[in-house]
């Protein structure tokens, strides 16, 4: 039976009245980040995982390992609020810097070492992205898991995403969010729209794959109108959807091999039917960037991180460097 290495329930940020009920630590600036711990005792540890949460998540996100796996190799895994979500403070000066350096600073304050893995599912990619950036000398391996794509790469070429929906709703939404915040929270908040329910379940956003796993998992409830409702929770949302889709002080497709020695290895987790996130992009980018080791799933959309048997898989291409031929992609991966 698979280990459940957080449960499955999604916070939203605390209330300023309420005590915080998780561990916190206290940043350099005076933030606080909370966070969980996970898997072997770190001190008996041989491999100490941080995993970053995507949008509308929190530390109480799923990540399913075999809890024989966790205990043969010596796992430890540290799961993390980001900036205002759960019971961490907002950040007022939060950058695609800033993201990486909480990290850092998560992972000093704990004693987790020189060097430690990153996993970031989703959104929590962009600061995945920028731990390789701006700390790759501290990191010992990554995963990035459906990463969020931004079109405003310089890099990315117009034939992939001239005609792409998912650009041009990225685009309306940073408008508003730039211009227009509080025209968007009445409209998000309206209750004439349709609930996340319905939302989880629309073949729009994703497959049916996703559509069996959401009908077991309880979902986003930090995207529910209720929470949208709630200021913290708006500007939360808000503030991480611009970060991850504005202009960063970097392309990806810029980076340098963290591993110029083969010591280590960067990973991309992709499902073939993601509605998200379309998977020719993460080709083209794995196919410029040679150094990371690219993965597909056949008949996987956007929550690949919940089906059965892939954190299994995650753990072992990361931690093993082991191939498993059905994730290996069939055809071509090279987008020209």
């Amino acid at each position: 039976m698979p280990a459940m290495v957080s449960n499955t329930a999604q916070t939203a940020a605390v209330s300023e009245d309420l005590p915080p009920a998780s561990p916190r630590i206290r940043l350099a600036d005076g933030r606080y980040l909370a966070y969980r711990e996970s898997g072997v005792p770190k001190n008996k540890a041989n491999y100490k995982i941080i995993i970053v949460h995507g949008f509308g998540s929190s530390k109480e996100m799923s990540f399913l390992a075999p809890q024989e796996l966790i205990d043969e190799l010596g796992i430890y895994f540290l799961l993390y609020d980001r900036a205002g979500y759960g019971e961490s403070d907002p950040n007022p000066k939060r950058s695609v810097k800033s993201e990486a350096l909480d990290i850092e600073e998560l992972a000093d304050q704990l004693e987790l070492g020189l060097k430690f893995y990153v996993i970031g599912v989703s959104m929590g990619s962009y600061p995945t992205w920028s731990c390789i950036k701006h700390i790759p000398h501290r990191l010992a391996g990554v995963a990035l898991v459906v990463p969020v794509v931004n079109y405003r790469w310089p890099s990315l070429p117009d034939h992939l995403i001239k005609d792409d929906y998912r650009r041009k709703l990225i685009k309306w939404g940073l408008f508003f969010a730039e211009f227009a915040p509080g025209l968007l929270r009445w409209w998000v908040t309206q209750k004439w729209l349709p609930s996340t329910s319905v939302l989880e379940r629309n073949p729009v956003f994703f497959n049916s794959r996703d559509i069996e796993v959401l009908k077991t998992i309880p979902g986003f409830p930090m995207l529910s109108q209720e929470k949208l409702r709630q200021q913290g929770v708006f500007d939360t949302l808000h503030h991480d959807f611009k970060l991850a889709f504005s202009r960063w002080d970097f392309d990806p497709m810029d980076l340098s091999n963290p591993f110029p020695q083969n010591q280590s290895s960067v990973h991309i987790w992709q499902g073939y039917e993601d509605k998200v996130v379309p998977f020719l992009l993460q080709r083209y980018i794995s196919f410029k960037l040679p150094w990371i080791q690219y993965h597909e799933v056949p008949d996987g959309g956007h929550l690949i991180v919940h089906y059965a048997g892939l954190c299994e898989a995650i753990l072992r291409a990361l931690l093993l460097g082991e191939e498993h031929l059905h994730y290996k992609p069939t055809i071509a991966k090279i987008v020209s």
